[in-house]
Formats: C-alpha cells, structure tokens, sequence
C-alpha cells in the first residue's frame, strides 16, 4: 500500500509518498488545474493496484471539497482529514507533507480501523446534509455580522452629531427609524455616506429573509433542529446550525464527550498531585460555543432548575464561569436529545420523573 502526505493549497498540492516500508519514493508539487491534478493521481492509483490500494491524509481547509471528491473518484481507499498541527518554526510544504506521510504511515493500523491516535485529530466529514446546512447557516452568520457593522457605523455617525437622542423609537431596527434617517440634513459627505449605509442596510435585510425562509424550511424536515429547538420554543438558525454540527452521535459515549468536543471544558495542568484548572481551549466549533452562549439567556427563562443552578455558581464564581457552565450543560442535554430522541426537559421536570420512577 502507498500512504499519500498531501499540503495543499490554492495553486498546488505538495505530495509526498511513502511505500509500506515507510521509505519515501516520491516527492512532487502538482499544479491544481483540473487535468494535471486528475493525470497524477490516475498514475499513483496504477502504481498502487497491485500494492493493495492507496491511502491519504490531509490537513482540513476552506477548499477542501474539490480534492476529497476527485480522490474518491479515483479510487483513493480512504482519505483522512486531520486538524492541522500548531505550526512548526521550520515550516514548509514539503515538510508539512513529509510529517503528514510520516504520521500516516506510523500509525496505519490504528487510523485505518478508525481507532483514536493521540495528538491526531481526526476531522469527520459531513455528510452532504450537514454540509449543506453548514454552508447556510454559516450564510446566515455573516449576513448578521455585516448587518451589525453597517448599523454600528450609522449609530456613530449619529453620535458625531449627537442626534442619538432623536431617535423616534426605542429600538433601533424599525422602519420609522430608517425614514427619519433618510431624512436627516447633514453635510454632504456624511449624507453620502448615510444614503449608503441605508441602501446596504435594505440589501442586507432582504437577504437574511430570504436565508431565513430557507433555513425555516430545512428546519421543518430535519430530527435534530426540532429536538434542538424545544430549548427556545421553536426550531430556527441556532437550532439548525447547531444539529449540523453535531456528526455522527455514535462517536460520544456520554454527554460529557460532547461539551468537550466543542472545547466547553475547562483546560487543566496537573503535576505532583496538584490540580490546576484554566479557562475553556476554544478549539472546537466557534459558531456553535456563539450559539450555546445565546441560548443560555433562553433557557435560564424556560428552567427554573437551571437557573437556580446557575444563580449558585454566579455568587461562588461569578457570572462568565456560570454562564459557560450553563452552556456545557446544554451540550450534555442535546447529547441526551439526540441520544434518546426527545425534546428537552426542564431540571424540575427531570427530578419529578426520577422520583416518580423511583
């Protein structure tokens, strides 16, 4: 068998093989234009037939999706996506697809029978659902992030003049509001600059309806995003966005796994006996720890268990530390959903039924 180390990159793949004594036979920068990256690797994949197949590891980006479907349209047995490793003061591609063939094949056995390799970080592919729904809801985000800066630079622009105080509604995000800005007399750069920022406002509030509307649709079809959304009421972008992100359940054997798996645990530094706990890594999923911390303030309204629980870790610790620990509790609940397929329970509701049980 050949083991493949692939660094890739927008123009060219660095590549680097190893046989199955572990000896490198061949190191090559193939340019990505489709015909010369499909003509390589219809060569490695003659090579390795009567070697019992070929096998991949490369580090997971932004574009990686071309490159998994061309390898497993020519034959790759299997392709395995890792999170990258912290980087290297000695870094280049060819050692990068040198390390990557190295850790390939030392631990072959292991990684082609799907067991854990320590300090490997094996990436799960999203099915093309999930995939789907990743690339909406990751749609939806940026909408709602530009959103926030143009309606941020208005908001200065009204403070430059002191005209915050007009505002003919308490909230901001009003039609009224949008009249009596389109309105306003100002000089005539910042009256050009407001019209714009209007004019991109409008754009960006058609938009997230229509990214809306398609996320609500998906929502009406998808288990997950139902079970997720009887924590606020009601399945929606937090919900779909994140049931997509959850892969396959099999792989967390309690709810713990999966608070940790989105990095909600805290780190900690043992030595001599002694304890030392830190703050949470943040190297899992960013959007769905965002996500968990919004709908802390839903279930804290919804379960009053909970937000007794969470009254006694804020007077002990404070309110972050509470909060996260709310959030990791809600990891542990959709862990149980999922699991069990069914919606949430409140704390007060659970005991109830145990003692009913019991």
């Amino acid at each position: 068998m050949l083991y493949l180390g692939i660094d890739q990159h927008a123009m060219q793949l660095t590549i680097c093989v190893r046989d199955e004594s572990g000896s490198i036979i061949l190191r090559r920068q193939v340019s990505t234009v489709p015909q010369k990256v499909r003509a390589f690797f219809d060569e490695i994949h003659e090579q390795a037939r009567p070697l019992g197949g070929w096998v991949v590891m490369v580090e997971i980006c932004g574009f990686n999706d071309w490159l998994i479907k061309l390898l497993e349209a020519v034959g790759c047995r299997e392709i395995i996506v890792v999170q990258p490793s912290r980087a290297s003061t000695r870094k280049t591609d060819r050692r990068d697809a040198a390390d990557l063939a190295e850790v390939l094949w030392v631990n072959r056995e292991r990684l082609l029978a799907g067991r854990k390799v320590k300090g490997v970080r094996r990436i799960e592919l999203p099915t093309p659902q999930d995939a789907a729904d990743r690339q909406l809801t990751a749609l939806r985000q940026r909408l709602g992030q530009e959103q926030t800066r143009v309606i941020n630079r208005i908001k200065h622009l009204l403070q430059k003049h002191n005209l915050q105080h007009d505002l003919p509604t308490k909230t901001f995000q009003t039609q009224a509001v949008r009249r009596w800005l389109s309105q306003l007399e100002l000089s005539p750069v910042d009256r050009l600059e407001l019209d714009q920022l209007l004019v991109h406002w409008k754009m960006l509030i058609g938009q997230i309806k229509i990214v809306h509307e398609q996320i609500l649709e998906r929502c009406r079809t998808h288990e997950r995003a139902q079970l997720i959304g009887s924590l606020t009421g009601q399945a929606g972008y937090s919900a779909l966005a994140i049931a997509c992100r959850v892969g396959s359940i099999e792989r967390f054997g309690r709810g713990g796994s999966l608070a940790n798996y989105w990095c909600l645990t805290p780190t900690s530094h043992s030595t001599g006996g002694k304890v030392v706990l830190g703050h949470i890594s943040r190297e899992g999923s960013a959007v769905v720890r965002f996500l968990l911390g919004q709908l802390v303030l839903h279930a804290l309204k919804r379960d009053a268990g909970l937000k007794a629980w969470y009254q006694r870790v804020k007077k002990r610790r404070g309110s972050r530390i509470a909060r996260v620990g709310v959030m990791r509790k809600l990891a542990t609940s959709i862990w149980s959903m999922i699991k069990q397929n069914q919606p949430y329970i409140p704390v007060n509701e659970r005991k109830r039924q145990l003692a009913r049980a019991s």
